[in-house]
């Protein structure tokens, strides 16, 4: 795997390439240490070996100095609010007391009857080489991705954007994503307890990720319904997780709106 460092619009993993943005290029951070420790680390562990590259010279030896010490930066704590990313304008970065996992309502049904959030692998019950060949699999993620359940920073729009990517089968345009947008169902977890779950993982990428499977009644904090689903939803919500459903009315102009609502009622239930 390549490990590109640099001021790109995100960071992401696309077709075999960590593009790791920086929030002050080419000044690097504590906590983007630890990610592309953990991103390394990771790919280690599945039989993949990672180059880093980067245009700045001087960064790119400070780097490959400072990921020698990883027992150290390993231990770093996250910020309460990271600026890698700065699309979302209300927040202008993540904030990270709070991970979500986002599916459609068909999905969170089907979720709610059983108890568990499951891994793409252990979902759809198909050979793996089936899911990595599969048009959706847009960015060549490696087979054991699908073995875990994923999760964005509580404030991201990134988990609506994607079932709506599945459900018109193309990117959004700004139609979709504003008025014609339709969220998905959102299940929020604590991230420091999510973090202790014995298979959590740092992938240097995602908040954190869990392999196989996740027993809600265990593990959820809130689960954020759009009420316009509430008629098809509520039959299907065992008497044990009734006291986690939040139903949030989409009276948003769009998807960053949307998302910044539901984060709040989410800071707000306690």
């Amino acid at each position: 795997m390549q490990i590109k460092i640099g001021d790109f619009e995100c960071t992401e993993v696309w077709d075999g390439v960590f593009y790791k943005k920086l929030s002050d290029y080419p000044n690097i951070s504590d906590w983007e240490i630890r990610t592309i420790i953990e991103f390394i680390e990771y790919e280690k562990k599945y039989g993949r070996e990672c180059v880093i590259e980067c245009e700045n010279s001087d960064l790119l030896g400070l780097i490959n100095e400072k990921i020698k010490e990883k027992e150290f930066y390993q231990k770093i704590t996250r910020p309460e609010l990271l600026t890698e990313c700065t699309a979302c304008p209300y927040r202008k970065g993540c904030v990270t007391q709070y991970v979500c996992h986002t599916t459609s309502a068909d999905n969170a049904i089907k979720i709610l009857k059983c108890g568990k959030l499951l891994s793409a692998l252990n979902v759809r019950n198909v050979p793996v080489e089936e899911l990595i060949n599969e048009k959706r699999n847009a960015a060549k993620d490696p087979a054991d991705y699908f073995e875990y359940i994923m999760f964005a920073w509580g404030n991201c729009q990134a988990g609506d954007r994607l079932v709506m990517e599945r459900a018109l089968e193309r990117f959004p345009n700004e139609e979709d994503l504003s008025v014609s947008f339709k969220p998905g169902v959102r299940f929020y977890f604590k991230y420091d307890k999510l973090i202790t779950h014995p298979k959590a993982i740092f992938d240097g990428v995602l908040p954190v990720k869990v392999k196989d499977e996740i027993e809600l009644n265990d593990w959820v904090y809130r689960i954020v319904v759009p009420i316009e689903l509430k008629n098809k939803m509520e039959h299907s919500i065992p008497s044990s997780l009734k006291n986690k459903i939040i139903y949030v009315e989409n009276d948003c102009r769009d998807i960053w709106d949307w998302s910044e609502k539901v984060y709040r009622v989410i800071e707000g239930s306690h």
